[in-house]
């Protein structure tokens, strides 16, 4: 093979370290950095929130998204470069890892290795190649549940071997497996989201939300309030915004089940999800801390939490029209179950004061919102039509609005 230069290219450079980028990933602004680089950017001190380059701004929260593309070109070139060349210590790292390596690793971390587990878990975040090749060892899956449910493994190697299993796609099958040979699952997951460590508890709480997608209905059903509690912590202590994502869509899926549903509320998850609204999130973290609430809303327990909230009803009703339609959907429902089964004079009175009824009025008019959020807005006003009408709360210009 003929030698590659000794210069590594323009474009495989990082911007901001001005090295060969191992870990590429792109800002909204179509610029990638290598993810340290642009990871300790983000978190100085100062919270530069632009891109380094264009100087856009940047929302608060965003994801990094990887460049897989740019990755694989790197990866391709790396591969062509003459070992003793100029830039061959630089790449060496980047070379693709061989099956027998894996393998060998898989063994070293089924001991509970912490430097095999800690490895293995770059290499499932490196690129999709590493990650397919670690997932197509056999009993790869059982492997890794077994150190995560030891009782004689460190903390820091279940910890290590959690984050394996969290980035890794794990199959249905292969889910209800480990559910079912693992018994203790649950509860070494609720040790990991006790950790100091954050991304530890990010990566605890992305794998329950793995199971808790999947529905395996004896590892779901048997869940205890020690692990709801630590992932509605995860939304309450703003761990990350991948982790605050995952403990909302591991919420939504638990809270189907009735008995989860109180616990959840038990847990604080009603006024975690409010504070959290109060920080004006993301649109997609919105939609998804609205639809936790509906749910939620649907047992007596979550909506006299959400009333007794001194900023419940107002948060909700102000995301109406606000951030999207799913949102306003979502928002309306809550405020629906309010309105039905919590409606005490008192409540009807705050609906009033802080504009959820003139919100409820604009909704119905509204070309943002569907027909079925119009049909509950509807309904609402209805409901509550002679208190609301004769409030001085209500300004004429709702009034106007009002159905009749």
């Amino acid at each position: 093979m003929a030698s590659a230069a000794a210069e590594v290219p323009s474009y495989f450079v990082c911007p901001i370290s001005l090295q060969l980028m191992r870990d590429p990933v792109t800002l909204p602004t179509g610029i990638s950095y290598d993810r340290a680089a642009i990871a300790r950017w983000l978190a100085a001190p100062g919270a530069r929130r632009t891109c380094p380059v264009t100087r856009q701004p940047l929302e608060h929260g965003l994801e990094l998204t990887p460049n897989h593309t740019l990755r694989r070109l790197i990866q391709s070139w790396a591969a062509s470069v003459s070992p003793g060349s100029a830039v061959d210590e630089e790449v060496a790292a980047l070379r693709p890892v061989s099956s027998d390596k894996v393998a060998s690793l898989l063994s070293d971390a089924a001991a509970a290795q912490v430097g095999a587990l800690r490895r293995l878990r770059e290499l499932a975040a490196e690129c999709e190649d590493s990650r397919a090749m670690l997932e197509s060892q056999g009993g790869v899956f059982d492997v890794l549940s077994r150190v995560v449910t030891s009782g004689s493994a460190c903390s820091t190697a279940r910890e290590e071997a959690v984050g394996v299993l969290a980035s890794l796609r794990i199959p249905e099958q292969e889910l209800i497996g480990v559910s079912t040979r693992h018994g203790n699952l649950a509860e070494s997951l609720t040790a990991v989201l006790r950790s100091s460590n954050l991304q530890s508890r990010a990566h605890a709480v992305q794998l329950v939300r793995t199971l808790a997608d999947a529905v395996v209905p004896a590892w779901v059903i048997g869940l205890n309030a020690e692990l709801l509690a630590e992932v509605v912590g995860v939304v309450r202590d703003r761990v990350s915004a991948r982790a605050t994502k995952a403990s909302l869509h591991a919420l939504a899926a638990l809270c189907p089940y009735g008995r989860h549903r109180v616990k959840i509320v038990g847990a604080g998850a009603v006024a975690a999800l409010v504070e959290l609204l109060l920080d004006e999130p993301e649109r997609r973290v919105c939609e998804l801390a609205l639809a936790v609430l509906d749910r939620l809303c649907t047992c007596a327990e979550g909506r006299a939490e959400l009333v007794a909230h001194a900023a419940g009803v107002a948060v909700v009703g102000k995301k109406v029209l606000r951030v999207s339609e799913a949102a306003s959907e979502r928002a309306v429902r809550v405020l629906r179950s309010v309105a039905r089964h919590a409606a005490t004079p008192a409540v009807l009175q705050e609906m009033a004061q802080c504009g959820v009824v003139g919100k409820l009025c604009l909704a119905l008019r509204s070309e943002q919102c569907g027909v079925k959020t119009k049909e509950k807005a509807h309904e609402v006003l209805k409901l509550h039509s002679r208190v609301w009408r004769a409030s001085p709360c209500l300004s004429p210009s709702f009034l106007a609005l009002y159905p009749s």
